[in-house]
């Protein structure tokens, strides 16, 4: 599949080339702050103009301290539960893209949480992480689904289903894995091979939803973007591999995607 994204317009001003709300993380979850943050960055690396964290307050603090780059929305809460609800569907009205679910614990009223919010949000959907294992696919809409193979399992366990692939109405599925990555809509279906074995590292698959997130923001197809952003991803890797080894990180994926990415920007 050959790889074309949508120009960027020479005359653009900020704002006008994506914005998009990251729902998630949890003050129970130590890895939140770094894994919310981690997409957070990949959407910024990966072109979009303004990208926002909500997140539980001492989270939202935290990821700050981390990167300055990121704007939060300190929810005033140690974990999201549906009184929060409102709250961030206010945020979601400006934004071209929510991705939800990185950082979630399954606390007390975490799951009602994410299902309220999902089912209340109108526009172009990133569903990751903990939100994977709170929903059925027959309640999602214009979604990117990013399942790894135990949390697709669950989701199809969800949702009563034994096939994903003719139940995803407009919805795209990308069951994460090596060596192949697949990626899905109700009438096709792509394989990449793209990656390596130290893609392992925690953190990764948040990068991948970042990536999404910032190129459909851009305008560009959901299934391209998809495609595309598996085909990024994994092509760093690779570059990380032949210099480091297996011992790069999330944060260095996040660095390395300008370079890769780079090669299918074009200016209008």
């Amino acid at each position: 599949m050959r790889i074309k994204l949508k120009p960027r317009q020479k005359t653009s001003h900020k704002g006008e080339n994506g914005t998009v709300l990251i729902i998630g993380g949890s003050e129970d979850y130590i890895g939140a702050p770094a894994l919310v943050g981690m997409a957070a960055l990949a959407t910024l690396k990966s072109g979009a103009d303004l990208v926002t964290v909500a997140a539980p307050e001492k989270v939202a603090w935290t990821i700050n301290c981390i990167a300055p780059d990121i704007i939060t929305k300190k929810i005033r809460c140690a974990n999201f539960t549906p009184k929060n609800v409102n709250e961030v569907l206010k945020l979601a009205e400006s934004a071209d893209v929510v991705e939800i679910g990185n950082g979630i614990a399954f606390t007390p009223g975490a799951k009602e949480f994410i299902q309220q919010t999902i089912k209340k949000l109108s526009g172009k959907l990133v569903i990751d992480a903990a939100a994977l294992r709170a929903i059925r696919i027959q309640d999602v809409k214009n979604a990117v689904l990013l399942p790894h193979a135990g949390e697709l399992k669950e989701l199809l366990k969800n949702s009563k289903l034994k096939d994903a692939q003719k139940h995803l109405d407009n919805n795209i599925l990308v069951k994460k894995g090596h060596p192949k990555t697949i990626i899905m809509s109700k009438t096709k279906t792509i394989t990449s091979t793209a990656g390596n074995a130290g893609m392992t590292h925690g953190g990764t698959g948040d990068v991948l939803a970042g990536i999404i997130s910032a190129l459909i923001a851009q305008g560009n197809d959901p299934f391209m973007a998809a495609y595309t952003a598996v085909q990024v991803n994994g092509k760093a890797a690779e570059i990380l591999y032949k210099k480091m080894g297996f011992g790069y990180l999330a944060s260095d994926l996040v660095k390395t995607i300008p370079t890769v990415l780079k090669k299918f920007q074009k200016i209008k």
